[in-house]
């Protein structure tokens, strides 16, 4: 038997089936999606048109460096180039040779002559030993500071001071236009400077004037000048520095300025007999005669000059000296006179040395001088000197090394590209020395 009852939810209606609410969302989203699908498929279009490969997911990427993929593509024949080794190692080969060429030919020239002989143009410092030492530089004021409008000018006769030697002091004020300014001395105190626990010095006072006495030379030129003597002066027994404290005023302006002299009491040695000169080995020698009273090690230097008065050589003593009579020889080397075309008969001036003191200070004891025109010698022919190098254990060692160096590097060049020739030595071109060659000569050839 049928019933006729139907189920609750509405007269007629029948339940959904699966294949029904199928359709029903195609019906609502299918035309979106494929609008969608449409949309990428012209893309992917497009890009294959344009040779470009879709773009791949983060996920799908490959990591750098994969096995198998090389990461740096090969360079082709436009980029740099490759360095050129043999170029630039040739190069390092000539710079080498250069440097050790130089190195043999600077010693073997500066060493021709001995230390105790030198062209006078290496030392132009120690020309003029007792030339005043002249300065000027701004007034400088009592209470610290300077007036760069008050030019202080200043001169001391010299620095260094043996037994029973004076400096004279001089000191002048001028504007920026050079005018004199008027100066008073008001104050000038000399006194000795000592260090730690040593007792104090004492102080002297320094009359100044601008009188045209003693060491002032011109009177009221605006320029005042005081003298110090330390062996009439309570410092007589003083060793070392001594200064100097001048107090002035310019303008109504209170000014200061130190001078600083060292100054040894005690003579080591003193100057006895004539001068005489000798030709020895080919060179020539000032022969001064010294009575030394404290032995150990003398330095004395001596200038010479030419006939024409040009500063010609710097001649030096360093030796050790026992007590009495000693020679002491200044030599003029031959073949610095050959090298130098000498003008003869040469003068020996303006001498002076020291003890030297280990472990003191100061640390020497000053001879007196002798200043100005030594001793004048014969007029020699130039030809009588030797023209040969000076000679040493110590030199020939050392340019024996070094002409190894030079072989040694230029067997390298050569070796490397004996095609090219070898380029000329430095004392070759400066056609003084012959360049040392392998095997031969100064430089021995390397095995």
């Amino acid at each position: 038997m049928r019933s006729d009852k139907r189920p609750p939810g509405g007269a007629g209606k029948r339940p959904a089936s699966p294949r029904s609410g199928l359709q029903g969302w195609l019906r609502r989203w299918g035309a979106p999606l494929g609008t969608a699908a449409v949309l990428a498929l012209a893309l992917i279009g497009w890009r294959l048109a344009r040779d470009e490969p879709p773009a791949l997911s983060a996920a799908a990427a490959p990591a750098p460096g994969a096995p198998g993929r090389p990461f740096f593509g090969k360079v082709d024949g436009g980029g740099l180039p490759a360095p050129d080794d043999r170029a630039r190692r040739r190069r390092e080969l000539v710079d080498h040779l250069a440097l050790v060429d130089h190195t043999y030919c600077s010693y073997r020239t500066g060493s021709q002559y001995p230390a105790g002989s030198r062209p006078m143009a290496e030392n132009a410092d120690q020309n003029a030993p007792n030339a005043p030492v002249l300065e000027m530089n701004p007034m400088r004021l009592d209470g610290g500071g300077s007036d760069t409008q008050v030019q202080l000018q200043t001169s001391q006769s010299r620095v260094y001071m043996a037994a029973g030697e004076a400096v004279a002091f001089s000191l002048r004020a001028v504007d920026a236009g050079g005018r004199v300014l008027p100066l008073v001395v008001t104050r000038a105190l000399a006194r000795g400077i000592s260090y730690g626990a040593a007792r104090p010095a004492p102080q002297v006072t320094l009359p100044f004037a601008d009188d045209g006495n003693g060491a002032d030379p011109v009177p009221n030129d605006g320029a005042f000048a005081g003298v110090l003597a330390p062996a009439q002066s309570g410092l007589a027994g003083f060793n070392g520095t001594i200064r100097t404290e001048v107090r002035y005023a310019v303008g109504g302006k209170s000014g200061v300025v130190l001078f600083d002299v060292i100054y040894t009491p005690e003579l080591p040695a003193v100057w006895s007999g004539p001068v005489r000169e000798t030709v020895e080995n080919g060179s020539l020698a000032f022969v001064l005669k010294l009575d030394v009273r404290m032995p150990g090690r003398y330095v004395i230097s001596g200038r010479v000059d030419d006939a024409q008065g040009k500063p010609f050589a710097l001649l030096t003593f360093n030796d050790i000296l026992g007590p009495g009579p000693n020679d002491i020889r200044l030599t003029v080397f031959g073949k610095l006179m050959r090298d130098q075309d000498a003008v003869l008969p040469l003068t020996l001036r303006d001498v002076d040395g020291y003890l030297l003191k280990e472990n003191a200070d100061p640390d020497r004891a000053l001879l007196p001088r002798l200043e100005g025109k030594v001793f004048t010698g014969r007029a020699h022919l130039l030809s009588g000197f030797s023209d040969a190098e000076w000679q040493s254990e110590e030199r020939s060692r050392y340019l024996t090394e070094f002409a190894k160096d030079v072989a040694l590097a230029r067997q390298e060049l050569s070796a490397f590209d004996p095609a090219q020739p070898l380029p000329p030595g430095e004392c070759a071109q400066k056609a003084q020395i012959p360049a040392p060659e392998i095997g031969k000569g100064g430089a021995p050839s390397v095995k």
